[in-house]
């Protein structure tokens, strides 16, 4: 099993030892190399690779280096790559964990930590808990054991949470909105029940697309229960309900995508 990686640090000389280290681990398959926020973005989306060694300290701050650079990832990839922190500072380990990364290695490098990133890896068969399959229509009768195989569009999204052997369905469309609450995810459905997914925010952005879409650090919502959104006061009302959604100046962007989704509709202005 083969990795491509990129690394990304402001000081040359470091990514000279870093990539010493690599070259002796035929696993690890250097790309290209980075030395600020603009050029590593475009690297990892013009290339792709399966792994990113990033510093998050720079000497250099006008590189503007830090976890910022994974929030942007989200915004344009539906795959991110799996990111091992490399810098000489213990204190932002808490940090980076809540952006869930990979592995966080403390310079000096050393080769060890690379065997050891390298086994994780292999170990890891990167399938996550909540998987994704496609249910079926009523009219089908599909064997159970090819439901995964199906690829029709018109058939809802089902998210099975699993949790300790229990494998609870959701349906794409009964969810209003997905709740942030610190390493967990507060599910909201159309009943009023919420249900708690043991992932990251961050993880359902990346594998939900729209109608679901990202409004605040907070949460993600369903375009198709949104009732109202005031602009002035930046909030979102979910339909039938007196609930009332924040929404941030960093999605902004969304928020205008929204709006203009809805009057490409079957729509009129009064």
């Amino acid at each position: 099993m083969n990795f491509s990686y990129i690394i990304i640090d402001d000081d040359p000389e470091s990514v000279l030892e870093t990539k010493a280290i690599t070259a002796s681990f035929s696993e690890l398959h250097f790309i290209a190399a980075a030395y600020n926020y603009a050029d590593a973005l475009n690297l990892i989306i013009e290339h792709s690779p399966k792994l990113v060694f990033l510093e998050i300290d720079p000497t250099n701050k006008k590189s503007n280096l830090s976890l910022n650079l994974i929030d942007a990832l989200y915004r344009y990839l539906k795959v991110i790559p799996k990111i091992i922190i490399t810098t000489s500072k213990k204190d932002l380990a808490f940090e980076a964990i809540q952006y869930e990364v990979t592995d966080y290695l403390i310079k000096p490098l050393m080769s060890l930590d690379f065997k050891k990133l390298i086994l994780k890896l292999k170990k890891s068969n990167w399938d996550d808990e909540i998987i994704l399959i496609q249910a079926p229509s009523p009219e089908e009768n599909t064997p159970s054991n090819t439901t995964i195989e199906t690829t029709n569009k018109k058939k809802n999204l089902v998210l099975c949470i699993k949790s300790y052997g229990d494998h609870r369905y959701i349906d794409s469309k009964d969810i209003c909105y997905l709740q942030a609450d610190n390493n967990s995810t507060d599910i909201h459905l159309n009943n009023g029940e919420v249900i708690t997914a043991f992932k990251t925010l961050k993880h359902f952005e990346a594998v939900l697309s729209i109608p679901f879409i990202r409004i605040h650090n907070s949460y993600i919502i369903n375009r198709n229960y949104i009732a109202r959104i005031h602009t002035g006061n930046s909030v979102c009302y979910i339909k039938n309900t007196t609930i009332k959604l924040p929404f941030s100046k960093s999605y902004k962007k969304n928020i205008d995508f929204i709006i203009s989704d809805f009057s490409n509709e079957n729509y009129i202005e009064v």
